[in-house]
C-alpha cells in the first residue's frame, strides 16, 4: 500500500505516492527524477546520497521518506539560479578542478551548502573533518578542500 508524502523539494511543494519502507534516495531518484543524489554504499557510509532536509545535510540512503512529510528538502538540482547558473559552491568546484569522475561531487557540494550556510569560517582540518563522511575515489580531497575553503571565504566576503 503506498502512503503519500507531501512536502517542498527545491522550493517546489511535492505530493508524491511512496512504499512506506522506501528511503528518500530512492523516492528522489526514482519517483521525482532528481538524479544528483547517488546511491553508492546504501547503508550511509559514502556520503553520495547527500540532500539538506530543513538544512541539515543526511545521507537519504538511510532516511525514510516517511521522516520527509511537511520538511524542506533541497538538492543539486535546487541549488540552480533563475536563468540555470551555477551557485557560488558549484563555481568553486568548477574554479578548482574539486571534480573528476563526479560521483560524490553532488553529496559533497550539499554538505557544502550546510558548511557555507553557518556563516563560520573554518580551518583545513575543521573541513577535512565535516567532510569526513564523503567518500572519494578520484581526488586525494585536496582539490576538494581547496573548493570548500574558497566557498567558504567568498561567502564570508574574503
Amino acid at each position: 500500500m503506498l502512503e503519500i508524502l507531501r512536502c517542498t523539494v527545491n522550493g517546489r511543494p511535492v505530493e508524491v505516492a511512496y512504499d512506506p519502507r522506501e528511503s528518500l534516495a530512492d523516492t528522489l531518484r526514482q519517483r521525482l527524477g532528481l538524479t544528483s543524489v547517488k546511491k553508492g554504499c546504501d547503508v550511509g557510509e559514502c556520503g553520495a546520497c547527500t540532500v539538506l532536509v530543513d538544512g541539515k545535510a543526511i545521507t537519504s540512503c538511510i532516511y525514510l521518506t516517511a521522516w520527509a512529510e511537511g520538511k524542506s528538502i533541497l538538492t543539486v538540482e535546487g541549488l540552480q539560479g533563475e536563468n540555470g547558473e551555477l551557485s557560488p559552491i558549484q563555481k568553486a568546484f568548477v574554479e578548482e578542478a574539486a571534480v573528476q569522475c563526479g560521483f560524490c561531487t553532488p553529496g559533497i557540494i550539499m554538505s557544502a551548502v550546510e558548511i557555507v550556510g553557518t556563516g563560520r569560517t573554518y580551518t583545513r582540518d575543521e573541513l577535512r573533518k565535516l567532510i569526513s563522511g564523503h567518500l572519494c575515489r578520484c581526488t586525494g580531497y585536496e582539490n576538494i578542500l581547496n573548493a570548500l575553503e574558497r566557498a567558504v571565504n567568498e561567502a564570508n566576503g574574503k
